[in-house]
């Protein structure tokens, strides 16, 4: 199998059959093999009893329908394990992706030789306020921190090496930090294509600005796990003991002044007060890695390392 089609599927009844058709029309002459996952991600319209009457139509057709609505990332990673393509592309079901994107998309996989290819929307028919101006606040942040440098870190539209969505997992809301997971994974190899970017035709956005909180949250959580997920008490230890020195040593410093000079009322100093405050945030932190070491230490992943090649 050539090319896996991922599309998660929330209430696109209308939208559903007119991309299947658009999809074959753009891979009618490819010679490609291809198969098309929707994930209907407990959809309350007709969107399943249209995903089944297509699969009676076409053999490439394939659905898993979700019994309530689990979001974007819990689709993709179900699908991620079902697929068989070499390449597999993800796309939204709201005919806001063009399918004659695949080929190039493909191409850039196979040829070019990327780990992953994420569409970047140059021109979009969005809202600027509610979307395209906070969608270009996150992802220059999102560059910032995490090293991945894409104009449009949450497009749908991406295309990925088989042993990348084989190698990661995607929980949570961490779909749209799909690429960030993969560098953290050994996958550094990233590219990105300017892809069109369609009007809406049927039904509404189903994202809100809420993702934005979200996504910095969900962000945060990728980048310790990464980093730290295997050494915990490299991150909470450092910041406990750096605490506890800091505040022992005004402690230390407030003593001094006490029997050198005679300074009274040590115990009324706000610098007392805040020196045990960073003594028993320290104590805690430092506590708090060492759990989270004996959590990791027996963890049944503990040894799961990424491996590229064996000889």
């Amino acid at each position: 199998m050539d090319i896996s089609l991922i599309i998660p599927a929330l209430n696109e009844e209308e939208s559903i059959p007119e991309l299947t058709q658009w999809i074959q029309k753009a891979l009618k002459d490819s010679g490609l093999q291809y198969e098309i996952w929707f994930i209907d991600d407990g959809s309350t319209d007709n969107t399943w009893e249209v995903i089944k009457k297509l699969k009676g139509q076409f053999s490439f057709v394939n659905g898993i329908k979700f019994r309530r609505n689990y979001g974007k990332s819990a689709a993709l990673n179900t699908a991620f394990e079902a697929c068989q393509g070499n390449v597999v592309i993800t796309m939204d079901a709201d005919l806001q992706d063009s399918p004659e994107e695949i080929i190039p998309l493909y191409n850039m996989i196979v040829k070019d030789g990327f780990d992953l290819v994420s569409g970047w929307k140059k021109v979009r028919y969005d809202n600027a306020i509610t979307k395209n101006i906070p969608s270009k606040i996150y992802n220059t942040i999102t560059g910032w921190m995490s090293g991945v440098k894409l104009h449009d870190m949450n497009c749908g539209l991406k295309a990925y090496k088989a042993e990348v969505i084989k190698s990661i997992e995607v929980f949570g809301e961490m779909h749209r930090y799909i690429p960030v997971i993969a560098k953290w994974a050994g996958f550094r190899n990233i590219g990105e294509k300017v892809v069109i970017h369609q009007a809406r035709k049927y039904g509404k956005s189903k994202f809100g600005m809420s993702r934005f909180l979200y996504g910095f949250l969900d962000l945060s959580t990728i980048l310790f796990i990464g980093k730290f997920g295997k050494r915990p008490m490299h991150f909470f230890g450092v910041l406990g003991v750096i605490s506890f020195f800091v505040g022992f040593c005004f402690i230390a410093y407030l003593y001094f002044t006490k029997f050198a000079y005679g300074h009274t009322g040590m115990a009324s100093r706000p610098a007392f007060h805040i020196s045990l405050m960073m003594m028993i945030v320290g104590s805690q932190m430092f506590l708090t890695g060492f759990v989270a070491e004996l959590i990791s230490r027996n963890a049944s992943e503990r040894n799961s390392y990424h491996i590229s090649d064996r000889i």
